[in-house]
């Protein structure tokens, strides 16, 4: 078998080689076309998924209550740098990795695919910015954050880790694993207390969606905070810790998350003819300078 190398830090060749294997998991259920089957499609002993494998150990190993608590209070001062929303995603497309197979798209076209299939089917403006905001967290890599603490698909600390959460089975290397405190069903929380009580792993959901709090109405907030909580919008793993509200408002979450898979294609969007709309779009709602 061939050798993989896998940085220990950063082992995916690309932050997109993370949504890639969500559309493996997930593949879009309108899709006709002949391919995998189910059981095909959660295959995750291939060496092609060694990359995504290590990720996983990795965010998996870390990601305990303690440091989520400490990543929260690093990068929720956001004391790191001052700049315009356009700045800020010229900033994020040095994550473009030239390495990457699949698409030579950088991360705005993808958010600006994502925001114009959501407008082509007439959702409010607030939802359009959504998709050109959701994934703008991702500027945490350029801040020194390893992937594994960027993306990933987001779940609870402070309780037990569900069975349901992709490759569950390296969490028990988690401190919080053995820990008392955390590993029972409830944890630190009580039964349906709520997700705003609930620290989430830590990632460029949680950062956007505290960087985009006081902007947004509270169906563009859940969109943002919990789009990559498969553990929950896919399998309903955490209905324990969910109030009647947030089931209420995970419609909104469910309703966003094929726009972010599905909405890929190999064509650009056309930014001379889109900054108009958009620029008057990010005016309505937010700042001319955000805090990162």
């Amino acid at each position: 078998m061939k050798a993989i190398n896998i940085d220990e830090k950063n082992p995916l060749e690309s932050l997109d080689v993370w949504e890639e294997d969500l559309l493996e998991r997930f593949p879009d259920p309108e899709d006709k076309a002949p391919g995998k089957s189910k059981e095909e499609y959660r295959n995750y002993e291939t060496p092609a998924r060694e990359t995504v494998k290590e990720f996983y150990r990795l965010n998996h190993l870390h990601q305990s209550y303690d440091f989520v608590l400490q990543k929260e209070k690093e990068f929720l001062k956001f004391d790191k740098k001052e700049m315009p929303i356009w700045d800020a995603f010229t900033f994020l497309n040095q994550l473009v990795d030239d390495s990457d197979p699949d698409t030579d798209l950088d991360q705005m076209q993808h958010l600006l695919q994502t925001s114009e299939a959501i407008r082509a089917d007439g959702h409010p403006d607030w939802m359009v910015l959504v998709g050109l905001l959701h994934d703008m967290g991702k500027v945490l890599c350029l801040f020194g954050e390893p992937q594994w603490a960027v993306v990933g698909d987001t779940f609870p600390v402070g309780c037990a880790f569900s069975d349901k959460i992709v490759y569950s089975e390296f969490f028990k290397d988690n401190p919080d694993y053995n820990d008392s405190r955390y590993n029972t069903k409830f944890g630190v929380y009580s039964p349906n207390c709520g997700l705003r009580n609930v620290h989430m792993s830590w990632g460029h959901d949680e950062y956007v969606y505290q960087m985009m709090k006081d902007h947004l109405p509270e169906p563009a907030l859940y969109m943002l905070r919990y789009h990559s909580f498969y553990p929950q919008h896919r399998e309903n793993a955490y209905d324990h810790l969910l109030d009647s509200h947030d089931r209420e408002m995970f419609e909104w979450v469910r309703l966003f998350n094929p726009y972010d898979l599905y909405s890929k294609t190999p064509t650009p969007p056309d930014w001379n003819k889109l900054r108009p709309y958009y620029e008057d779009l990010v005016a309505k709602y937010l700042p001319p300078t955000l805090k990162f």
